[in-house]
């Protein structure tokens, strides 16, 4: 696994979060994102391509929350709305996986890897919609 870096091309014109060819799961518990973190590399997701989201970094590199504070993102069209539900997880100490899988072949892939798991909520992110993931 690598470390999460928010870099510019997650990131739509205005800012929002937006990683086009990620699938971003969230787990009610740390040692659920991590087994679902290993369960993708063992189904041969590079370790380079799987990033575990602790509620913290969700919370100020995702959700550019400052502090505690209870104060709702603006919502900015589906992607705000996302980042919101990603925000209000993670105060809810909710932990992240995101993986690069671009093809609905690791989607399908991704899915499989986890199903074990009991994931809260999942998005892939195509280049101009999102998908539910259950």
């Amino acid at each position: 696994m690598k470390t999460f870096e928010l870099t510019p091309k997650m990131l739509t014109m205005g800012g929002v979060f937006y990683p086009t060819g990620y699938a971003v799961l969230l787990f009610p518990q740390a040692d659920q994102a991590q087994q679902a973190a290993e369960a993708l590399e063992n189904t041969g997701f590079a370790s380079d391509a799987v990033m575990l989201l602790p509620p913290e970094t969700i919370l100020h590199e995702i959700g550019k929350v400052d502090g505690d504070s209870d104060v709702d993102l603006p919502s900015v069209g589906t992607e705000g709305h996302t980042v919101n539900k990603y925000v209000a997880f993670a105060r809810q100490g909710h932990h992240g996986v995101m993986v690069h899988a671009p093809s609905d072949d690791d989607t399908k892939r991704v899915m499989s890897s986890v199903q074990n798991l009991p994931l809260a909520y999942g998005q892939k992110y195509h280049m101009l919609a999102m998908e539910d993931l259950e």
